[in-house]
């Protein structure tokens, strides 16, 4: 079947609700950087997809009919032109806002997750291997490959957002984008691809308070 849905919003900005949303919508299962911990083999292809190797989408996307997140988000133009009649979501929200949340969630984390495999490695003389791939590629794909290493930075990090959203609006035709953010709700999505809007609320999971109290122990 193929994507039907591209998701080129970065992480941060909704997107796990809006997979939930999409999964509930009939659009699933919905690819999102989470699925990467049921499919640790997906590490090293998106490592290559990276560094320039020729990617198998439908492969790498097999079973699934929609994608939202990092890592996926970075090759939107990729997919896009792999799945020409998908439709893609942009999913954003004010800049600033955004990397206040990077910063207040996935980013320590990668940091603080490697800190502990690496002492943990001290004490065994073994490093965690899985471990250490997914943090070469949250680095390669994310911290350095999108943001030069300088994520801390906001100045820096907000324009490298903000510069993304806005090649994905000039590049993607009107009719085919959704524009979307956090708090839009049902209509808009379900206006967008000719669903139905469910009797439920729409989906609201993963904000900070929900990451740092669930995945940090907070």
């Amino acid at each position: 079947m193929g994507l039907q849905v591209i998701g080129a919003g970065f992480g941060r900005t909704g997107t796990l609700s809006l997979k939930g949303a999409l999964e509930q919508l009939g659009f699933g299962p919905c690819y999102h950087m989470m699925e990467v911990q049921h499919h640790p083999e997906h590490v090293a292809l998106w490592r290559a997809v990276e560094r320039g190797a020729d990617t198998d989408w439908d492969a790498l996307f097999e079973g699934y009919q929609a994608t939202v997140d990092w890592p996926s988000c970075n090759y939107w133009e990729q997919q896009l032109a792999h799945y020409p009649k998908a439709k893609v979501i942009l999913s954003e929200r004010p800049a600033a806002a955004w990397h206040k949340s990077v910063m207040n969630t996935i980013y320590p984390v990668t940091v603080e997750s490697w800190a502990r495999a690496q002492e943990a490695a001290k004490h065994s003389g073994e490093m965690d291997v899985q471990a250490q791939a997914r943090y070469h590629m949250a680095m390669e794909l994310i911290w350095d490959g999108v943001f030069d290493g300088k994520i801390e930075d906001a100045e820096h990090a907000c324009q490298v957002f903000e510069a993304h959203n806005a090649r994905v609006k000039a590049l993607v035709p009107a009719d085919q984008l959704l524009v979307y953010q956090p708090g839009d709700g049902w209509e808009p999505l379900c206006d967008f691809l000719g669903c139905a809007v469910p009797d439920s609320p729409y989906p609201k999971v993963n904000t900070t308070e929900d990451f740092q109290r669930f995945v940090r122990g907070k």
